[in-house]
């Protein structure tokens, strides 16, 4: 039978439609109900936002009642959308997994939802209790998923039922976004957990300062930054329109940082082709970053060429 999942009719959130989109994607047969009256929402199987109480082995996710005591670690109240999370994130994780032929261990699957709800179901609850802004502006996806309400300019000339429609409309708009972001950011923390062993056993030059990617396009920062104190670039293949080349990295000092273990030498800054060749001496040199943290050239001999420069230069043994 198709699960009934309700929420509050009216404006919507971003904390509201990420609840219900995670329950829409793990029960495909569903009816989505909008409203606030009492007797509608007893009906459903889930409640998201709306309904006064907290009680996940009965699908009830609301966290506006007198008394409710839900938080995170640190006394970080939830919203809706991290106690539907909290509940689903793993099943949700597992779902994704399983599209991609995938089978992710129960442990994998539970810190990859863990991840997920740090780095972005925990700011979606801050916004909606207006416990922090997170991000100024139009800039957060809170923001964004409010700014997909209907406004009164289009609401004005709707009776009672148009306006419910549109709204409705709206709804499942923000919801598709949701659902779409959501499942990339899952992907990629997936490709993240399935690339690491790769990552690790990938083969170490120049005195295991240049590491050799033999895939292009795996995730490497996070295992490199962590685990690998000694290396200083990472090379791997990539194609593009007039085929392979090879590309060379600086490791990042830390996650997310700009700053670089080593750069690139500071000569070659925003040259290309004859230019950079000139000035490294490599021949098919393709070009290399003004800021110095990315370097291309033709060949894997090439690339490798320009790391062991970047090491000579900052006389790096």
């Amino acid at each position: 039978m198709a699960k009934r999942i309700a929420t509050h009719s009216g404006s919507f959130h971003a904390d509201d439609v990420f609840g219900v989109a995670v329950l829409a994607a793990l029960f495909p047969s569903h009816a989505l109900v909008r409203t606030r009256d009492a007797a509608e929402i007893a009906r459903a199987d889930f409640a998201v936002d709306v309904g006064g109480e907290w009680d996940p082995a009965r699908g009830r996710f609301d966290h506006h009642q007198r008394g409710f005591d839900g938080a995170r670690a640190g006394a970080e109240g939830y919203a809706s959308a991290g106690l539907v999370w909290r509940e689903f994130g793993h099943a949700y994780v597992r779902q994704v997994a399983d599209g991609l032929g995938h089978a992710l261990p129960d442990d994998a699957a539970s810190r990859i939802a863990q991840d997920i709800d740090g780095a972005l179901v925990r700011y979606l609850d801050l916004v909606d209790t207006g416990a922090d802004l997170v991000a100024p502006g139009a800039f957060g996806l809170s923001s964004q998923v409010a700014a997909l309400n209907s406004t009164w300019l289009e609401e004005q000339p709707l009776d009672t039922g148009g306006r419910a429609a549109l709204q409705l409309e709206r709804f499942r708009e923000a919801m598709a976004t949701v659902q779409r972001f959501l499942q990339r950011l899952v992907l990629r923390r997936i490709g993240q957990d399935l690339a690491a062993h790769r990552v690790r056993a990938s083969e170490r030059l120049l005195g295991g300062r240049v590491l050799h990617l033999a895939e292009g396009g795996m995730p490497w920062t996070s295992v490199v930054v962590q685990e690998m104190p000694d290396v200083l670039f990472v090379l791997y293949p990539e194609a593009d329109e007039s085929g392979e080349r090879y590309v060379l990295r600086t490791v990042p000092a830390q996650v997310g940082s700009f700053a670089s273990r080593l750069d690139l030498p500071r000569a070659w800054a925003g040259l290309r082709d004859q230019q950079l060749a000139a000035a490294c001496g490599v021949p098919d040199a393709l070009f290399c970053h003004t800021n110095v943290f990315i370097a291309v050239a033709r060949s894997f001999d090439g690339a490798l060429r320009m790391a062991q420069l970047a090491l000579d230069v900052a006389r790096v043994t």
